[in-house]
């Protein structure tokens, strides 16, 4: 092993100062950044080095000159990926694989399950990085703490969205898809009830839509009843009762998750098919490559397509419309899992937090997560074996 790739793995291992960087989104239409002033301040407080891209806050309304009283560097594109710790928001992009190297310590939403992140995966595993996903580390109740605060942010979004489109302008049936006195509310289907579902759930009643919920899990379609009653319907998830309901949706939100995993297409062309024209669907699975059959993922700039007569909305990373509240949300999260890292070192920080090791997705040159590798027909080792 060469000496300056020992150096690197010394640093996953315990360190008492860390350098961490936090680089500028460049994924089309994302304005969030992986760190807010705040969370650098913390940061520097417990004795590690913090660089910040120039810009890289910008789009949430961070400036350089606020990052810079907090404690940080502001440095180039090159010099940030220089880091021991890099913190993001997104999967990295074909550009950015330059800066991969052995034992990179790399913090970010990964979603590596998506058909179309097998080239990432690989080169995360080629480069031998370290790469935790956020969306994959889970406590031991199952809820993944790192998701929800952007989960959250989706599902309240999406109502919204499907109102935008549902609108005569935009292409839609022309309903309001909150109540009036004396007409019928507009129907919306949500397929999910973990915390996009919930939090949909809880936007489209409180616009006044009448809302149809379905599961597979009644325990958590008990619990949506417990908090709403007006106007909300429950159904269990199977085939038969969602192609029944969405022939009267004006509205069908897709919030089917699998920790990790890609998502089953539980709504088939057929079922879209029967859908009324100008309908809206709102696919927040996309990420995990979406669980309506006909989805597609889309991006901010061109955010809709139609498809078997019905409006799509698919982009891959809604909360970066409001990247303010998302940034803000997500470092109030994700900070404490950063000064665990960085305090701890990587291999001491897995082994004490077991929701950490979980977000492990590549370590080693192995993919140390099983639904990733299940994905893309590639080879899995755990975690256990390796640290």
């Amino acid at each position: 092993m060469e000496e300056k790739e020992l150096n690197c793995y010394e640093n996953l291992q315990k360190i008492s100062k860390m350098i961490i960087g936090i680089p500028k989104e460049i994924k089309i239409g994302e304005n969030r950044v992986g760190m807010i002033p705040a969370g650098v301040n913390a940061l520097k407080k417990a004795g590690h080095e913090i660089l910040v891209e120039k810009g890289a806050g910008k789009g949430s309304g961070f400036l350089n000159e606020e990052y810079k009283r907090a404690g940080a560097k502001i440095v180039s594109q090159q010099e940030v990926w220089k880091a021991d710790l890099i913190v993001k928001i997104k999967e990295p992009l074909q550009n950015e694989y330059q800066f991969f190297r052995p034992h990179l310590l790399l913090f970010t939403y990964l979603h590596l399950a998506h058909p179309r992140l097998k080239e990432l995966t690989l080169e995360l595993v080629k480069k031998k990085v370290t790469a935790i996903a956020y969306e994959t580390v889970q406590l031991k109740d199952g809820t993944l703490p790192l998701l929800k605060p952007m989960s959250e942010v989706a599902g309240k979004m999406a109502p919204q969205i499907a109102a935008y489109f549902l609108q005569k302008p935009q292409g839609g049936k022309g309903k309001l898809l909150g109540k009036v006195t004396g007409v019928e509310p507009c129907n919306v289907v949500i397929i999910g009830a973990g915390n996009v579902g919930k939090s949909a759930t809880e936007m489209a009643l409180e616009m006044g839509a009448k809302v149809t919920a379905l599961d597979i899990n009644i325990e958590k379609l008990k619990g949506l009843e417990k908090i709403f009653n007006e106007n909300l319907k429950t159904l269990i998830s199977n085939p038969k009762n969602i192609k029944k309901v969405l022939r009267k949706a004006d509205v069908l939100i897709g919030a089917v998750l699998v920790p990790g995993a890609k998502t089953p297409k539980v709504v088939t062309r057929e079922m879209i098919k029967e859908m009324q024209p100008k309908s809206v669907i709102v696919d927040v699975a996309i990420d995990q490559g979406g669980c309506i059959e006909t989805s597609r993922p889309t991006t901010h700039e061109n955010p809709v397509f139609i498809e078997e007569g019905v409006i799509h909305y698919c982009v891959t990373n809604m909360p970066g419309a409001v990247p303010r509240t998302s940034t803000i949300s997500l470092t109030n999260t994700t900070l404490s899992y950063v000064l665990e890292l960085a305090n701890s070192g990587f291999i001491e920080a897995v082994k004490k937090d077991p929701a950490l090791a979980k977000g492990v997705n590549v370590y080693e040159g192995f993919i140390t997560f099983e639904a990733v590798a299940k994905a893309h027909g590639l080879k899995y080792k755990s975690l256990k074996e390796l640290v």
